[in-house]
């Protein structure tokens, strides 16, 4: 089976976007990138040297998410925490400046996440991180999930960006899964996952997984077509999911619906600079569509535009609205066919 949407009919559903709400829970963090030339190598070991030539901070993580949600005219509301530090401060100063209304914890226990990217004639040179990985303090932790289920009746999508820092944990999705009971509250979990906690993401409406992590939480190949297939519905199955959306970069991605249908929808990259925050703004993308109450299928070939753009720049970058249309408007007849 085929299906194809119209550029009239994706431009419609974006236009749909603009204004609606989603709710961003996980690990937000500082990203810092570098920018030089290289073109000595040091006397002092074999590592090329890189004049810097100029700076920029972005928001990271979760951060990112929602910097993508509000880009593409959605209005969001962000949950997480970082340090009280400069990092911190940094991040709170640029939520406020991009209008994401954010809910940050600083805590005094925990250092702010800071990646560093040291990027030299369009490639990434090194990257250091700055993190504390010791286990959160436990009145922290209760006191962000608290702030985040006070949210809850004001929204019908929830993403949940996991880094794997330690705010996304078993504590956490159980507090979640029991207010939603008591609210019976119809939110839609959208979940960009980390591999050690799968079996925490029981009954997600949509997961989001790349190919490498699709293959870790199956424990099985994707290599091919029919391995795709195999790990996608085991996945699925295993974590009673309602939909999977597995990302495969050059090869676009693989949507296993609630139907039980499997589409592929081939990628529109023409060119691929850097994936960085990529998974980011497919769920950001696929999240406000569905906060717009926008079909999957197409909310999906939606974000498979999104991250087009994305992964033609540098950095972490995010998507605007009207670069989106633009893209759109270009959308040609290439069908989206069932595996």
């Amino acid at each position: 089976m085929n299906r194809n949407y119209s550029p009239q009919e994706l431009i419609g559903f974006t236009k749909k976007l603009v204004g609606k709400k989603v709710l961003v829970f996980g690990d937000i963090m500082l990203d810092r990138y570098l920018h030089g030339d290289a073109n000595r190598i040091s006397p002092e070991a074999p590592v090329p040297v890189v004049h810097i030539e100029s700076k920029r901070k972005l928001l990271g993580g979760a951060g990112n998410v929602a910097r993508n949600i509000k880009s593409m005219g959605g209005e969001v509301t962000l949950i997480s925490m970082c340090g009280k530090d400069h990092a911190g401060d940094i991040l709170a100063e640029m939520c406020e400046e991009l209008s994401i209304d954010a809910a940050l914890l600083r805590t005094s226990k925990r250092k702010t996440i800071t990646k560093n990217r040291i990027i030299a004639r369009h490639q990434q040179i090194l990257r250091y991180d700055e993190e504390d990985v010791t286990p959160l303090d436990p009145d922290i932790h209760t006191q962000v999930i608290q702030t985040l289920l006070g949210k809850i009746p004001a929204f019908d999508v929830l993403v949940i960006s996991d880094y794997g820092k330690g705010l996304v944990s078993n504590y956490f999705f159980d507090a979640l899964r029991r207010e939603i009971k008591k609210q019976n509250s119809g939110i839609k979990l959208v979940i960009d996952p980390k591999t050690p906690n799968y079996p925490l993401y029981d009954q997600a409406f949509l997961l989001t997984p790349n190919a490498k992590e699709t293959s870790e939480a199956s424990d099985l190949p994707v290599r091919t077509k029919e391995e795709i297939k195999t790990a996608g519905i085991y996945l699925k199955n295993k974590l009673h999911l309602n939909n999977l959306l597995t990302t495969l970069g050059p090869q676009g991605m693989v949507l296993f619906d609630s139907e039980g249908e499997i589409w592929h929808i081939p990628t529109v990259a023409k060119n691929v600079f850097d994936v960085t925050g990529a998974g980011d703004t497919v769920i950001a993308a696929a999240a406000l569509c569905l906060a717009a109450d926008v079909p999957l299928l197409p909310a999906c070939i939606i974000a498979n535009y999104a991250a087009g753009i994305v992964v033609g720049e540098v950095g972490a970058a995010c998507v605007k609205i009207e670069e989106l249309t633009k893209a759109l408007e270009q959308h040609t007849t290439t069908l989206i066919s069932t595996w």
